[in-house]
């Protein structure tokens, strides 16, 4: 009966070690996954915009770039989703 817990014992600290380890590698495949860039594929935009168009000013929100045009027509603020390039509003500055 001696050796069966004493068996046992060494088992019970192997498996204790072998859950700490996995744990460890788990926080550590989140944590280099949480702060390294995310790599993406360069997006190509070209804006389908009136000869003399300028771009006079760029901002970024929470989920798109907000591009501030001038020249062309009357002066607006396109939005781009900056993960496809895709345009997804105007706003009309002025007539």
């Amino acid at each position: 009966m001696g050796n069966g817990m004493r068996a046992l014992k060494i088992l019970t600290v192997a498996m204790g070690v072998l859950i700490l380890a996995g744990t460890a590698v788990i926080v550590a495949v989140i944590f280099h996954r949480a702060t390294s860039p995310t790599v993406t594929a360069p997006v190509h935009l070209a804006l389908d915009e009136p000869a003399g168009t300028r771009i006079v000013g760029i901002a970024a929100t929470q989920d798109r770039l907000a591009l501030q045009l001038q020249g062309g027509g009357a002066d607006r603020v396109v939005l781009v989703n900056p993960l496809t390039g895709a345009l997804t509003g105007q706003i009309v500055l002025s007539r």
